[in-house]
């Protein structure tokens, strides 16, 4: 019987503990996605840049 019992009591402590979680209200929600795609639209263009001037040294470098 303790094959069964393991798993319900699991659920019934996950079930538990997602009643304490600090859900996001949709403003929070929509801001915290805001900053996430500002970021990788930064971070994506700081990559790009650090690619161009890379690739431009190695050039001069092997040319």
């Amino acid at each position: 019987m303790n094959i069964i019992r393991k798993p319900v009591k699991f659920l019934k402590e996950v079930k538990a503990e997602l009643g304490k979680v600090s859900w996001s209200g949709p403003q929070e929600l929509m801001d915290s996605t805001i900053v996430v795609i500002i970021t990788t639209i930064i971070m994506t263009l700081f990559i790009w840049v650090v690619d161009l001037l890379c690739a431009g040294a190695l050039r001069r470098i092997f040319h």
